[in-house]
């Protein structure tokens, strides 16, 4: 899973971006402003909210070869070809009334919702994504761990995101979508997908949790009172193998001095 994973994010987005632009310029009939919402609002989104919870917070981090910092610079467009990808498929027909607009939205939170929560649970599994959340602090599996920030972060996303679109087309059915009312709906909704999720999840943290959820909780710090330093040492992620050698190295020297003692006792 790991090497299909590692091969996806480079291979990926080298295929989906420019077949999702082409297929999108075809859905739209060559409309490039309609063509460039939809590919550009997944790409930005996926550079700045993933950049700041892995760089700025720590809550997020990737394990891969290609790397700045915790994030991986192709980020944007792994997320963001894909994201564009799913939305063609799910498009049928231009938004014409509020309905539709509300439908599309629907649609779309629910269609990336599941596939990106699907996406990070097997990211994690295998490795490429570490998050050091609530869940993982308290020894959760990688659903809960996900579960915990994908509905909002993926799910309402995708939701702004299909109700943004949607919002587009019927402007440009009605002859109003001028570069200036473009330009603002789109930084409007990208606004909108930035900050609406982010707000849900920290709410949604604060009653579950106790805090806000925008900082790395490590786990000795969600244990009981009673553990022991072992423990600790153990929780912190890259310290086993290190508290495993100090283990052993104890152990040896505790029977090479009971050795000692015996020999003693023996040549006495």
């Amino acid at each position: 899973m790991k090497r299909a994973l590692s091969i996806y994010q480079y291979a990926a987005p080298l295929v989906l971006t420019p077949c999702s632009f082409l297929l999108w310029r075809r859905e739209y009939a060559g409309n490039m402003k309609l063509t460039l919402a939809a590919m550009l609002l997944p790409v930005l989104w996926a550079y700045i909210v993933p950049g700041i919870g892995t760089n700025v917070l720590g809550v997020w981090e990737f394990d891969t070869r290609l790397r700045m910092g915790r994030f991986r610079p192709h980020h944007g467009f792994v997320f963001g070809s894909a994201t564009a990808m799913l939305a063609w498929l799910a498009h049928a027909a231009p938004a014409r009334d509020l309905t539709d607009i509300l439908r599309k939205a629907l649609v779309i939170c629910s269609l990336l919702g599941f596939w990106n929560v699907l996406y990070d649970v097997k990211a994690l599994q295998a490795g490429i994504l570490r998050v050091y959340n609530q869940p993982w602090a308290d020894g959760k599996g990688t659903a809960e761990i996900v579960l915990d920030y994908g509905p909002w972060f993926f799910g309402g996303f995708g939701a702004i995101y299909g109700g943004g679109m949607a919002t587009l087309e019927l402007l440009d059915f009605r002859g109003a979508l001028t570069m200036p009312v473009f330009l603002a709906v789109v930084s409007i909704v990208l606004g909108l997908a930035l900050v609406v999720p982010t707000a849900g999840y920290v709410g949604q943290s604060i009653v579950r949790h106790g805090h806000w959820g925008t900082r790395p909780v490590m786990k000795q710090k969600s244990q009981k009172a009673g553990t022991n330093v072992a423990q600790t040492l153990l929780s912190v992620p890259g310290a086993e193998a290190a508290a495993a050698e100090r283990l052993q190295d104890q152990v040896l020297e505790s029977r090479t001095l009971h050795d000692r003692r015996i020999t003693k006792c023996q040549s006495v």
